[in-house]
């Protein structure tokens, strides 16, 4: 794991045990704390509080500091004077002169400046004692923040800042995840950790002497106008260019090796050699599935100048073949037609290409053994299944997440569609659910729940959420099957999650509350149109899950690049007009048009299918095979006892699932992989911090339900 970390105080420099904003730990208990000459603050033990492996970007009063195996040009400070700078961790495409710019940009208001960049990256910027930090628009890159020491502590990470409060875990947020993980207002700004916040995708943190504000950064499509029209040829360019961009600041970078082979071992190549020792291959390479979204990305880094291949001298290819990986599912059938297109398009003489086999060690919940990530997510209980095709890859691997999310149409933006008075886009969509069900009822159904969503308010809608789980209606949730049902479903504000129906109706009642709370606040609203708050809601979800996947399948000096959740690509996408993208195999036609403006034209026949292979299946036959270590880890939950759910309730759907009845498999992972979470968090002995009292951590007490809304009224 990679994060940044620091504080912004009330102290104006002094240090000592009286000097301001001494106290105690954010309100949170603890010994009195007072700041040091290096950026730190120093407890009555004497020692000086400081993460562990960090390195110290600019100290007192407001220090930062960068955690973790960063790479020597994923960091970058420009200082315009002593006290206006600008820090960038990550991938970030723009030059020393355009970060200075920028920085004076901020220093005058303007936020956006530092987030239209090519590249994933965390922008800070320090202006005397303000201090703002940018989260990104998907959420990949989230920030978070906590009251500390009089002042404020915010990390690109949650677990710091738990460590650093010795915070307990929220028990409200854990069962939001599970009841409602679809839901913004569910979660709100929480975190597992209870007193550690985040902040919302497209926004920042603007911290003064220790006071904090949030403010966003990005336009708001308006509820009262529709949007201005935009020509889709124009609009698609943009979407090319931003990735072109988006994949040309990667190949830019310096080309890295990882540690270098301690040698050779009888019997195995250099290939597997390295793939045993978690070692990735040196230079660049990519995902190859044969999907519209990992075959854009490979063909354009094979097809951009700059050498996208190995590293000179390191392996074959001299630095002109990119490795393209791709997985082939040997115990789960179904994708014999995307790896066809894989091999057809692998012939390119720019591309290396490697087919990783998968058996019944891979299959989700082969391994439950795994590092402990910053939160949880349904990713864990795959995670070996994605670790044995990354440690085939290279240093540098992109793949292509969230083209689905920042492509595709919600089913919920059939709603806007009628709010802007475009009945007539609505007839290919509709013609395809039918196409697809058979039933002549279908345009009927869908046209009616898009009508009933374009004129419910945001605040009805949240509170027929709360009615629902308080009263456990999950009817729906068990005709939501194939395209249809799935459409229906999500043509509402908001729906259940599909582990809500194994919830205590405690644990219900708590989300119910927290969704009542919501609904009743002054100025409640997402000041968004509900098509286009679903999916953001749905890319923000996607990019948290992608983030916790990516510290769970972990490789060693090995880097995943997801250029379609950079923030420009997120843009461009998002100005494609509705009527675009609502139309059935749109994500593979303006991938098709992104290739053929980069000079990519001969493509396979059928490329961009969907494909007939379901997920399902590889989690199903997980559950059969892995079916007595989960009954085995719901013997003693810690979700029981945490109040979540009912042991003897999970372990019969758990043994159903595996039997092969009809239940939503995604609910099973999440309770899953909380279950998995809580358990790897309790285990654990270390902290993120030295210095700090009896070496605090997170949820010392381990589970411990300290309040609750039904009983407070909170």
């Amino acid at each position: 794991m990679r994060w940044l970390v620091g504080w912004s105080s009330t102290a104006t420099g002094a240090t000592g045990p009286g000097a301001p904003g001494t106290g105690s730990y954010g309100g949170y208990g603890g010994p009195e704390v007072y700041a040091g000459e290096d950026g730190g603050r120093i407890g009555h033990d004497g020692e000086t509080l400081h993460p562990v492996g960090s390195q110290l970007l600019w100290g007192d009063p407001d220090p930062l500091w960068a955690v973790g195996d960063w790479r020597p040009d994923e960091i970058r400070v420009v200082r315009a004077d002593a006290q206006t700078r600008v820090a960038v961790l990550g991938t970030c495409g723009a030059t020393d002169e355009q970060l200075r710019v920028g920085l004076f940009a901020a220093r005058g208001g303007a936020l956006r400046h530092l987030t239209a960049w090519p590249g994933s990256y965390t922008a800070i910027v320090q202006v005397g004692r303000r201090i703002t930090v940018c989260g990104d628009l998907a959420g990949a890159r989230p920030v978070f923040h906590t009251p500390w020491a009089g002042g404020t502590a915010y990390a690109t990470a949650a677990l710091p800042l738990a460590d650093l409060i010795e915070a307990n875990l929220d028990f409200g947020h854990l069962a939001a995840l599970l009841a409602a993980p679809d839901v913004p207002a569910a979660v709100h700004d929480s975190t597992p950790y209870d007193g550690v916040r985040r902040i919302p995708p497209g926004h920042a943190l603007i911290l003064r002497a220790g006071a904090r504000e949030i403010a966003g950064y990005e336009q708001v499509a308006s509820l009262a106008v529709a949007a201005a029209p935009v020509d889709p040829d124009s609009a698609v360019d943009a979407v090319r260019d931003a990735l072109v961009e988006a994949v040309r600041a990667r190949l830019s970078a310096p080309r890295h090796v990882p540690d270098i082979d301690p040698g050779p071992v009888p019997g195995m190549g250099p290939a597997a050699r390295r793939a045993a020792r978690g070692m990735p291959v040196p230079g660049i390479g990519a995902d190859l599935s044969g999907g519209p979204a990992s075959t854009t990305l490979a063909l354009l880094a094979a097809g951009l100048p700059g050498m996208p291949g190995t590293v000179l001298g390191h392996g074959t290819g001299a630095g002109e073949r990119l490795l393209a990986v791709t997985f082939n599912d040997l115990a789960v059938g179904g994708h014999e037609a995307e790896l066809e297109r894989a091999g057809t398009l692998a012939s390119n003489p720019r591309l290396h290409h490697v087919v990783v086999p998968g058996g019944e060690e891979t299959l989700p919940y082969a391994d439950l053994d795994g590092p402990l990530t910053d939160e949880p997510g349904a990713s864990l209980v795959t995670a070996a299944r994605h670790r044995a095709r990354l440690a085939a890859g290279s240093a540098d691997h992109f793949t292509g997440y969230g083209a689905r999310q920042v492509l595709d149409a919600h089913p919920a933006r059939l709603a806007d569609l009628l709010m802007d008075r475009k009945r007539r886009h609505l007839v290919r969509p509709v013609a395809a659910l039918t196409k697809a069900d058979g039933s002549v009822l279908v345009p009927a159904r869908v046209y009616g729940a898009a009508r009933r969503l374009a004129r419910t308010p945001y605040r009805t809608g949240v509170e027929s959420l709360a009615d629902r789980l308080l009263h456990r209606r999950f009817d729906d949730l068990q005709t939501a099957a194939g395209a249809v049902g799935a459409s229906l479903a999500a043509l509402v504000w908001g729906g259940p999650g599909p582990a809500a129906r194994w919830l205590t109706g405690e644990a219900l009642a708590e989300v119910s509350v927290r969704l009542q709370g919501t609904a009743h606040r002054a100025g409640v609203g997402p000041g968004q149109r509900p098509g286009d708050y679903r999916a953001r809601a749905a890319l923000a979800r996607h990019a948290a899950d992608l983030r916790i996947l990516e510290q769970a399948a972990e490789i060693r000096s090995q880097r995943l690049h997801a250029p379609f959740l950079d923030n420009q690509v997120v843009r461009a996408c998002r100005a494609l007009p509705e009527t675009l993208r609502v139309q059935p195999g749109a994500r593979a036609a303006i991938l098709r048009t992104v290739l053929k403006g980069s000079g990519v034209a001969d493509l396979p026949p059928g490329w961009g299918a969907p494909s007939q292979a379901s997920t399902a299946a590889a989690a199903r036959a997980g559950l059969r095979m892995a079916a007595d270590p989960l009954l085995a880890l719901f013997d003693a939950p810690l979700l029981a006892e945490a109040g979540l759910v009912e042991a003897r309730v999970v372990r019969k759907a758990l043994r159903g699932a595996a039997a092969g009845e009809p239940l939503p498999l995604d609910g099973l992972a999440d309770l899953v992989s909380l279950e998995l979470w809580l358990r790897r968090l309790l285990a654990r002995r270390g902290t993120c911090w030295t210095g700090t009292p009896g070496r605090a951590r997170a949820v010392p007490a381990g589970i411990a339900p300290q309040r609750r809304a039904v009983s407070s009224g909170g």
